[in-house]
C-alpha cells in the first residue's frame, strides 16, 4: 500500500470520526435520560429545534488525541444534516448520506468511493443507527455550569448504562442562552478522545432531499468506484 493510499485511508476514517460525533450533536437531546431530569430538560430544548426543522447547517473543526496524548492537527468543516441524512464538507473530502448510500469524494485523487453500508457501518456513520445505539441506555449527571469557547454553557456527561457501543464517555457542551450545542467530546473504549467544537449553528435551513446526494454532473472527470 502506497504513502498516499495510508494518507488517504487515515483521512476516510477522520471522516467516520466526525460524523459519529455530529451525529451525536444533532441527536444528544434524544436520549432517554436516566438520572438527571435538568439534565434531560437541557438536552430536550437542545434538540427541539432540529426535530423541528428541516434542516440544521455549522461549522466544526475536530480534534483527535491519542491515550498517550499525542494529539493529531485538527480538522475543520461544516456540516448540513437532515433527520437520517447529512453532507460534511472539509478541504480533502466531502461526504454524502442519503440515509442508505455513502459517497465519499477525495479530491487530491479525484476518486468518489461509493458504498452501502452494512448494519455495523451504519453504526458509525448514520445518525440513526447512532441513535439506536444511544437508546440502549446513558445515564445523565447533573449539569455543571462553566464557560467553553467564552461562553456560559451546561456540561452534561453521558455514560453508557451497558457494555454495548464504542464510547466511555460523552461530554456535550449546550449554551445556556441560545439552547444549541457548542462542543462535544468524547472518550472511547480504546482511551482515545475526540473533541468537537461547534461554531455557527443555525437550525434555519430547508434544505432538499438531493444535497445529500453527490451529483456527478458536477464532477464529471471523478473516477466512480463502487463498493456495493
Amino acid at each position: 500500500m502506497t504513502v498516499l493510499q495510508n494518507m488517504n485511508d487515515d483521512k476516510e476514517q477522520i471522516m467516520k470520526k466526525i460524523a459519529i460525533l455530529l451525529t451525536a450533536i444533532l441527536f444528544a437531546g434524544i436520549l432517554p435520560a436516566q438520572n438527571s431530569t435538568q439534565s434531560r430538560a437541557i438536552l430536550d430544548k437542545a434538540s427541539s429545534a432540529y426535530e423541528k426543522s428541516n434542516g440544521v447547517s455549522f461549522t466544526f473543526s475536530f480534534t483527535t488525541i491519542e491515550a498517550n496524548g499525542q494529539s493529531y492537527p485538527s480538522q475543520s468543516g461544516k456540516a448540513m444534516a437532515k433527520h437520517n441524512k447529512f453532507k460534511l464538507e472539509m478541504p480533502d473530502m466531502e461526504t454524502w448520506f442519503d440515509g442508505k448510500t455513502q459517497w465519499v469524494w477525495i479530491k487530491s485523487t479525484n476518486e468518489v468511493n461509493v458504498s452501502t453500508p452494512s448494519s455495523a457501518e451504519i453504526a458509525a456513520i448514520s445518525p440513526l443507527a447512532l441513535l439506536n445505539i444511544y437508546k440502549s441506555g446513558f445515564s445523565l449527571r447533573e449539569p455543571i455550569s462553566k464557560k467553553v469557547n467564552g461562553k456560559d454553557v451546561f456540561v452534561i456527561q453521558l455514560t453508557p448504562t451497558g457494555k454495548q457501543g464504542d464510547f466511555k464517555q460523552i461530554e456535550v457542551a449546550v449554551d445556556q442562552k441560545t439552547n444549541s450545542i457548542v462542543q462535544v467530546k468524547t472518550l472511547l473504549k480504546n482511551n482515545l478522545k475526540n473533541v468537537i467544537d461547534i461554531n455557527n449553528y443555525n437550525t434555519n435551513y430547508h434544505f432538499d432531499d438531493s444535497i445529500f446526494v453527490f451529483n456527478s454532473s458536477l464532477h464529471p472527470e471523478a473516477e466512480i468506484v463502487d463498493l456495493r
